[in-house]
């Protein structure tokens, strides 16, 4: 199957994050290399890298890109800031996040991210770690119901993982459809009518498969701390919990002093390390949202870094 993948709010990133045609920028997430391609047009003597920790996105990434100024490596975002020093790169000029899982991974079933489609349980953006079968086959009912209801604000999640544990003593769990009828059979009629009801739960368990809330709590301030003076961190996001953790770190980085109200002069001397391109997240226009249904849910939030 071809990798394809349409970049969600591109034109918004490329304006957002103001390309030098010299600079140094990251595509922490390259994926089919939609938005890497962009940014490495718009470069001469700067450079793009292409991060992905997908080995299929890595190869396509490297066949895309071959001809631009970048150079893809296959890394997990979180560690960026150690593969560029190993790059001899201290500071960059742009950095762009489009998180979560990509069309490319969604339509291809044996990725088994998809609950329309039966394939092996498996969810595993590296291809390498633990599966999403092993953590439905080998979790405690509590592990379970909490991975769904933090990752997935699953309102029905003990339920849910009541339905698991049960099916899973009669036979293993091993493919996505058979996940999503055990799902189906534990929600409510009148809860179905909200989408499908296997979506929350295979959300939050690709979530606890790939650690991707552990990895972007951890990338936040790397990335920012890699940014050079005026550098821009760009992060797509597109469900809450990630956009939640985008927006309290961004209003971190923009707040200055932190004096008690009752100071009458500043003691602490900190000042904004950052400034917001936007006050609000940037959303999909009615024209991205008619050609591409995926970008109703996605966020774009930015930050300059003032010094």
């Amino acid at each position: 199957m071809e990798f394809s993948h349409k970049s969600v709010l591109l034109n918004e990133c490329i304006e957002a994050l103001d390309i030098k045609p010299n600079g140094i920028y990251v595509d922490g997430t390259a994926g089919g290399a939609g938005h890497s391609s962009e940014i490495a047009k718009r470069l001469k003597d700067g450079i793009l890298y292409a991060l992905d920790r997908d080995p299929d996105a890595v190869k396509v990434a490297t066949e895309r890109l071959s001809k631009l100024p970048a150079k893809v490596i296959q890394t997990n975002f979180k560690d960026m800031k150690e593969v560029l020093q190993a790059e001899g790169v201290e500071k960059v000029d742009g950095i762009l996040l489009d998180l979560g899982v990509s069309s490319y991974q969604l339509d291809t079933a044996e990725r088994g991210f998809s609950y329309h489609k039966d394939a092996p349980l498996d969810m595993r953006m590296s291809k390498s770690g633990i599966s999403a079968k092993e953590i439905v086959n080998n979790f405690t009912e509590k592990e379970l119901s909490d991975i769904f209801y933090r990752f997935g604000e699953e309102k029905f999640s003990p339920r849910i993982a009541s339905k698991i544990v049960a099916a899973r003593k009669e036979k293993e769990i091993e493919t996505t459809l058979e996940l999503a009828d055990i799902i189906s059979s534990a929600v409510p009629a009148k809860a179905k009518r909200d989408g499908h009801p296997a979506r929350k739960c295979f959300q939050a368990l690709r979530i606890a498969v790939n650690g991707e809330l552990d990895a972007l709590a951890e990338a936040l301030d790397k990335c920012f701390d890699m940014l050079a003076k005026d550098g821009v961190l760009a992060i797509i996001t597109f469900h809450s919990l990630e956009d939640r953790m985008v927006k309290l770190k961004y209003k971190e980085f923009c707040t200055g002093c932190t004096c008690p109200p009752d100071f009458p002069v500043c003691v602490c001397g900190k000042t904004p390390a950052g400034r917001l391109f936007t006050k609000k997240p940037i959303e999909a226009s009615q024209k991205e949202l008619d050609e591409n249904p995926r970008s109703r849910s996605a966020k774009l939030r930015v930050i300059i870094k003032n010094q």
